[in-house]
């Protein structure tokens, strides 16, 4: 199935909107360049030691370029801002990002590969037990600023208060906020927030359910068309195939879905 899905792609693809092959609409330098989030365990891992980067999209940018016939390479950003800034000045073809409405009118959002789930962390004895439990007076919540969740939270809580960081804190430092911080709950993926609760030795809790899903999407510069019907046929492709779900399998995800 997933070599007929191939195949398909590369004879629709054959030519671009614009006349050009499928590898010069993408990567015009002859390298199609990446970048996402290194810092979201849902889109990706950067190796420490190696610096090598796998996850979902390392897989499905490696498998883009092995198909248009160009070699690849992966950058991380530390957040959003960066990746906006590639495609911007031209230092990457096509980046990842959560889907948002003013970053839709920085860059234009292709077809979307993974729905991730969101949610609060929280003292392990803390009386909230749902995401509803926590926009009330008296609550502090906590998230990074221009991420997914922030950008939810600051927008829609309308009675706890939001404190902002530049970057998640590191382990230690998010269980003393939280416990003795001045913190009530950290809005973040599931994924981290399962991570943060098991590292925490019982001392966190993540909440059981999402208060937000968000589709992760292929972004390219603002009005490439081309580009941008190349990615959303591959994209349909990588989902039909089961590449994206065998992709979160390897990667051992949870709160994470491929996109229908």
């Amino acid at each position: 199935m997933r070599h007929l899905a191939m195949v398909v792609f590369i004879v629709v693809c054959s030519t671009s909107a614009a006349g050009q092959s499928p590898s010069a609409t993408l990567a015009p330098t002859g390298t199609l360049r990446a970048v996402f989030l290194g810092g979201n365990p849902v889109q990706g891992r950067v190796d420490a030691k190696t610096g090598v980067a796998s996850g979902p999209v390392p897989d499905l940018v490696r498998e883009l370029a092995r198909t248009v016939g160009v070699p690849s390479a992966i950058i991380s950003s530390p957040d959003a801002a960066g990746v906006i800034a590639a495609l911007k000045n031209g230092s990457a073809d096509i980046g990842f990002l959560a889907y948002d409405e003013s970053r839709a009118r920085e860059v234009d959002f292709g077809a979307a590969f993974i729905v991730m789930l969101n949610s609060y962390l929280v003292p392990a004895k803390s009386p909230i037990q749902k995401s509803s439990d926590v926009d009330r007076a008296g609550i502090t919540v906590g998230a990074v600023k221009g991420q997914t969740q922030e950008l939810f939270v600051s927008s829609r809580l309308k009675n706890a208060r939001v404190r902002l960081f530049a970057t998640t804190p590191p382990q230690a430092e998010l269980e003393k906020l939280l416990t003795v911080g001045g913190l009530d709950a950290f809005a973040i993926n599931r994924q981290r927030s399962l991570e943060a609760e098991a590292a925490s030795r019982s001392t966190l809790r993540a909440l059981p359910d999402s208060f937000l899903e968000v589709d992760q999407s292929v972004v390219v510069e603002k009005g490439n068309a081309a580009k941008l019907a190349v990615i959303q046929r591959f994209v349909a492709d990588m989902r039909a195939s089961g590449f994206v779900k065998a992709s979160i399998d390897r990667a051992r995800l949870t709160g994470v879905a491929p996109a229908k």
